[in-house]
């Protein structure tokens, strides 16, 4: 055997036993008399003790090692004269017997420890370095755990796991497909799924009632913290239930995970409409561990000779409590931060409720104490606080404040990574306009069942804004992690469907007749849900990115850095495949 144990199980009742350990060298000290070595693996670290009294040779040859030599010793476990109560091994040491040298090593570009010297770029470089260490390690166990959790959770309420194809064909709608050439069918493409959506309903077709699979998905877009272009979902999708039983059930999910995880629990998980969510926070996806909602303050502004709120579809502010006292300093990069472009936003209207009750603002040339008092009273302010206010378009003035109050939120020390705030966002519209194409699309998947009591507005092009969907998004300390809907199960519908997003017979039966065909032997009423594995998984471990959670992740361009992908393929390659020859750069 290479090894008896771990670098990460033996403790005091232990002392007195020979083992044979194995690991990298973490760090070693030289103290003379005595050289001591912090072996790693996977479990821990174990302290080695070599004593110049009792074996010269052996301590000599130890006092030689690099840092990250592939290490094997045998020894006998003994209580350590100091001990580290910081690790579970910090009461005991091995007096090394015997050391064999099983892999030489290379100094490491950065120390693989906690805080590590390194950065972002030269980790990724060299991820398989990086991943030794213990939060990189712990993050990946992590992972691990709450998949195990998920599939025991699914699986003892009747879900099946069942594998659906990774090469798939394209549709037009929804995010850019990775696509691949077919060699053996010259000039067509596969594409690599954004989810198994088709397949899943499918599946529902075809009697299996209950299905889930922890998969991989693909989507060609551009990047950021919380976006990979290839990213893992947990894909769930039930037959014969309507959408109070789906939130029960991926509610029961989020619950066990909270208490197996991180001993939570939770009563019901709270619900708001996606019109709620969008006046009363300006997001679909709000971060309700703190106050600062939105208030509408159109009534009270306009008529007073201040142009930009008199001329604007809509006035609303936050307040921002116990905040009077921001300098002039704060309250101007605040009002940087909503200009930038990320941002948008013209300018910021101000006002502070000062201790002593008067109130001062930034447009005291038009606005009274009175009015400036009938603004705090609507706002709910009381002495100490500052009121922040946007005007503007008013959709665009609700997206502008949202990143406005998220800002407040983390000066103010609102947004705790360790507090969770769960939230089911539902009554999406189904259809969103895009201005620049001039029609209408769907604005989660044509597949998506609009509410049946909205379902006879398809039939009027001026009511298609007002349809809401049957859908359902499960939100968490202001992420969406999960999403969902019940899907149209009937053909003529789902035909009804493609016409209201242009797609013509020829045209809907090219891209899904596989479906169509299915549904006209029998589709049961079914309806689905997917969860952000990733996103989840950074949630649950307290980070912001995704990237810490996944083993080799790609970086904002979409770069491997460390295998150096994508890159070109030979000339032979692309006759092979019949592609055109790129130009050489």
């Amino acid at each position: 055997m290479y090894r008896t144990n771990t670098c990460g199980e033996l403790t005091l009742k232990n002392v007195g036993e020979r083992v044979t350990l194995c690991g990298w060298l973490q760090r070693s000290r030289d103290l003379g008399g005595m050289t001591f070595i912090d072996l790693r693996d996977r479990y821990g670290i174990t302290q080695l003790a070599f004593n110049m009294e009792t074996n010269s040779e052996l301590c000599e040859q130890a006092r030689k090692l690099g840092r990250e030599y592939v290490l094997q010793i045998t020894g006998r476990v003994i209580e350590r004269a100091s001990k580290n109560t910081k690790i579970p091994t910090g009461e005991i040491e091995i007096e090394v017997e015997e050391l064999n040298v099983l892999n030489e090593a290379k100094t490491p570009p950065f120390t693989i420890e906690d805080q590590s010297d390194g950065g972002d770029d030269l980790r990724m470089k060299y991820r398989y370095l990086d991943i030794r260490r213990a939060p990189v390690r712990r993050n990946l166990e992590l992972r691990h755990r709450m998949a195990m959790l998920v599939r025991n959770y699914l699986s003892d309420r009747d879900f099946l796991e069942i594998e659906t194809p990774m090469l798939i064909k394209s549709t037009p709608e929804g995010a850019r497909d990775f696509v691949v050439p077919s060699r053996m069918n010259p000039g067509e493409f596969y594409a690599l799924p954004q989810s198994p959506q088709q397949y899943k309903q499918l599946l529902m077709v075809a009697g299996m009632d209950r299905y889930f699979q922890i998969v991989r998905c693909f989507r060609d877009e551009d990047l950021r913290a919380d976006r990979q272009p290839e990213f893992t979902q947990i894909d769930c999708e039930m037959s014969f239930v309507e959408q109070e039983d789906v939130l029960e059930m991926f509610e029961g999910l989020a619950k066990h995970l909270f208490k197996e995880v991180k001993g939570l629990e939770f009563g019901k998980f709270p619900r708001m409409s996606w019109h709620d969510a969008m006046r009363r926070y300006g997001s679909d996806k709000p971060d309700i561990r703190f106050g600062m909602e939105f208030v509408e303050i159109n009534d009270i502004v306009k008529g007073k000779g201040f142009g930009l709120f008199d001329n604007a579809p809509l006035v609303v502010g936050i307040c921002a409590k116990g905040c009077a006292e921001y300098t002039r300093k704060q309250i101007d990069a605040l009002t940087d931060f909503v200009k930038r472009p990320q941002v948008g936003a013209g300018g910021l209207v101000w006002v502070k409720y000062n201790a002593d009750g008067s109130l001062k603002s930034s447009v005291d040339k038009f606005y009274s104490q009175e009015d400036l008092q009938h603004i705090a009273e609507a706002m709910g302010a009381d002495k100490g606080d500052l009121m922040l206010i946007l005007c503007g378009e008013a959709m665009k003035t609700r997206v502008q404040l949202c990143a406005l109050r998220l800002e407040m939120g983390n000066q103010l020390g609102l947004r705790n990574p360790d507090q969770y705030a769960p939230l089911w966002v539902v009554d999406f519209p189904l259809l969103e306009w895009d201005e620049e194409t001039q029609r209408y699309y769907a604005m989660h998947h044509p597949f998506t069942a609009p509410k049946p009591e909205d379902e006879a507005l398809l039939d009027d092009p001026s009511k298609w804004g007002d349809i809401r969907a049957n859908a359902y998004d499960i939100v968490m300390n202001g992420v969406e992690v999960g999403g969902g809907s019940i899907r149209i199960h009937d053909r003529t519908l789902q035909n009804k469907m493609f016409h209201t997003l242009g797609f013509s017979d020829e045209q809907a039966y090219q891209q899904f007749g596989f479906l169509m065909d299915a549904f006209s032997y029998g589709a049961p009423p079914h309806a689905g849900l997917a969860f952000g594995f990733d996103r989840l998984c950074s949630l649950f471990g307290g980070a912001d990115s995704i990237r810490d959670f996944i083993a080799f992740p790609k970086n904002n361009s979409g770069r491997d850095v460390m295998s150096g992908s994508p890159s070109p393929i030979s000339d032979a390659q692309l006759e092979e495949l019949q592609i055109a020859t790129t130009v050489k750069q």
